[in-house]
């Protein structure tokens, strides 16, 4: 461990002063009254200069990627009357990745490419870091229907499972939720709802983990590795992290 290196305490207070920023827009604009569209890239460059300002007086040092999903809304300009439709602002710096997955389809509709200054040396936001959330996060804009489910996954994630093995691991794990496997709850649980989140995103950690932890395992970081002319063999140990979201209809 780095002397002063506080990596976890970096990442906390990103995260801390990112949902801060978007709570504050969310109800400056509900204030306002008139539409409104976030803007994300700023709220995370607010919450760099505010992790600045805690830490480097201190002498704490660390860094942190940084991936994010907000959801909001299209609405229609030509019938202000018809219902909005849901809209996903995912933001993302270095190599963790959002992922959008329609489960009826079986298929990934979107997913951010992770940033590398050179293999396995992704961009990050800290003190040793030239990055900056204003001139390297890249934020995309997805329309999202209702049954969609989003994941923020970090890189121990993706390094250890292909995109089609994620894909599956979450439509088996509705499919489970949705037959009643997951416990005698008897709410709707149609898509994964009431519950049914969790469950994907704990069996997606725990099928990673097992890639992770096999050093003879055929893993997607092997690969890229083996790409870049370097001798690699199994899972990568690293930092296993998964949000999962569902996208419902607000009654």
């Amino acid at each position: 461990m780095r002397p002063r290196g506080h990596a976890g305490l970096w990442s906390r207070l990103i995260l801390h002063f990112w949902v801060a920023a978007v709570e504050e827009d969310v109800l400056r604009s509900l204030s306002a009254g008139t539409p409104h569209t976030p803007d994300p890239k700023s709220m995370l460059q607010y919450a760099y200069e505010r992790t600045l300002d805690a830490t480097v007086s201190l002498d704490w040092q660390g860094t942190t990627t940084a991936c994010g999903a907000q959801l909001h809304y299209r609405a229609s300009s030509d019938n202000p009357s018809v219902n909005p439709l849901p809209l996903l602002l995912v933001t993302n710096l270095g190599d963790c990745q959002v992922m959008v997955l329609r489960p009826r389809n079986k298929e990934v509709i979107f997913k951010t490419k992770e940033q590398w200054h050179w293999f396995d040396c992704p961009r990050q936001l800290g003190t040793n870091s030239p990055d900056t959330p204003k001139d390297n996060a890249v934020v995309d804009t997805i329309d999202l229907e209702v049954g969609d489910v989003v994941l923020a996954m970090s890189d121990g994630v993706i390094d250890n499972l292909w995109e089609h093995e994620i894909v599956e691991s979450v439509v088996k794990s509705i499919r489970s939720w949705e037959s009643e496997k997951g416990g005698g709850l008897k709410e709707d649980r149609i898509g994964g709802r009431n519950g049914g989140m969790k469950v994907a995103a704990e069996e997606l950690v725990a099928a990673a983990r097992v890639i992770a932890m096999d050093p003879f395992a055929e893993s997607p970081f092997m690969e890229q590795a083996i790409e870049e002319g370097l001798a690699s063999e199994g899972g990568k140990l690293d930092d296993i992290s998964v949000v999962a979201a569902l996208c419902v209809e607000n009654k």
